[in-house]
């Protein structure tokens, strides 16, 4: 199962976004595969938190609007959200500890660590960040 990250999103969703052409077409087909995948809940409040901000975007995108894209996502027959859940807490101890993150890494790490914690080992992701979790498979979809 892939698990998809913030960036890929926003780009998807922003068609301002230099990748937005690659980003819409490679989660699009994803949606409409059949195939299971995810999203984490904090990749979703973080999307919304940047499509939204008038700093980051000019305009930035209305929140109902932004809202309205996470809908059509969870219309997707083979999508599930993820959140932390019993457990978890030694899932993110484990690998924030063994990536020895600090800092604003942990919101990586969170996001590394839910998907592990519900067996998800691949996310596609443009962050070099996640490579401070080798147990999750960190892949590009945007380049070849």
């Amino acid at each position: 199962m892939i698990a998809v990250d913030t960036n890929i999103l926003v780009y998807a969703h922003r068609e301002d976004s230099a990748w937005h052409p690659q980003a819409k077409e490679r989660l699009t087909a994803l949606a409409n595969s059949g195939a299971p995948w995810a999203i984490a809940w904090p990749s979703i409040h973080e999307f919304l938190a940047i499509v939204t901000h008038p700093k980051i975007y000019d305009p930035p995108t209305p929140l109902p609007i932004a809202l309205d894209a996470v809908r059509a996502w969870q219309h997707s027959p083979g999508l599930r959200f993820l959140g932390e859940g019993p457990g978890y807490l030694e899932t993110l101890a484990k690998h924030a500890t063994a990536g020895k993150v600090k800092g604003p890494k942990i919101h990586d790490a969170r996001i590394a660590s839910i998907c592990l914690h519900h067996g998800i080992k691949r996310l596609w992701t443009a962050d070099r960040d996640f490579t401070s979790f080798p147990d999750l498979r960190c892949e590009n979809p945007l380049i070849a």
